[in-house]
């Protein structure tokens, strides 16, 4: 194998052997979701309060959806508040 002595391990590989890559990715995944959403309302001039209603949900589920950290949200909630801000969720499932 002819790897460069001068690089070390990938972040991915240094977590990997943690046993927290898939954490990691997760809240990484969530951070980018709250954010987009959280963007697209402010273009939208839609406050927490007004975006709940329109969503049909409370504004403590719409809280957790725009907390980074908060991975437990359900794809019903990400999709609805997408359509409310004129989004759509595209998942996909990739090889590792």
């Amino acid at each position: 194998m002819n790897k460069n002595p001068y690089i070390g391990s990938s972040l991915d590989d240094i977590f990997e052997e943690e046993g927290t890559l898939e954490e990691i990715n997760l809240i990484a995944t969530k951070r980018i979701i709250a954010w987009r959403i959280s963007e697209a309302m402010n273009k939208k001039n839609l406050n927490k309060t007004a975006m709940a209603a329109k969503m049909g949900t409370s504004r403590s589920s719409l809280d957790r959806l725009l907390d980074p950290n908060n991975t437990s949200v359900t794809l019903d909630t990400i999709e609805r508040a997408a359509k409310v801000v004129g989004k759509r969720v595209k998942l996909e499932l990739v090889d590792i």
